[in-house]
């Protein structure tokens, strides 16, 4: 563990201020600037920077720093929706005794409502349709 210290003191003990608390990645040191004041890092490790505070600013940084459209609010919103609706249907399974394989481990996903009854069931398939592709309803000659 790297030796980290919140004050630094200068100019032979006659100066106290705050140490900026960044650490470099190659070194694991922390840096041995002073930090500016009211903040916690230096100049050089982005204590001046106020972020953007209008509404064009902030969607511009959205933008910006958008590469793969994976980790936008409504991707991750989807991806929630899905991992929901599995999980709804592996209840279903276990409800209608479908299998006798081992549940999935590890923690269910928010807003997850575990199914207990039949009911439960007719009413989850009732709310989630799953839709069959077009493809797979038409017949080859």
């Amino acid at each position: 563990m790297r030796n980290t210290t919140s004050t630094l003191v200068t100019c032979g003990g006659k100066i106290t201020c705050a140490r900026c608390s960044a650490k470099s990645k190659r070194t694991g040191n922390q840096c041995g600037k002073p930090a500016l004041k009211g903040k916690a890092v230096c100049q050089l490790h982005g204590g001046r920077s106020t972020g953007p505070k209008t509404v064009a600013g902030k969607a511009r940084q959205r933008t910006a720093v958008l590469k793969s459209g994976n980790y936008t609010k409504e991707a991750m919103e989807d991806r929630a929706r899905s991992v929901r609706v599995l999980a709804g249907l592996e209840d279903a399974i276990y409800i209608l005794k479908m299998t006798n394989a081992p549940r999935v481990r590890g923690r269910k996903p928010l807003g997850h409502v575990p199914l207990k009854t039949i009911d439960d069931v007719i009413q989850f398939v009732a709310d989630n349709p799953l839709h069959l592709s077009e493809r797979s309803g038409k017949r080859r000659s």
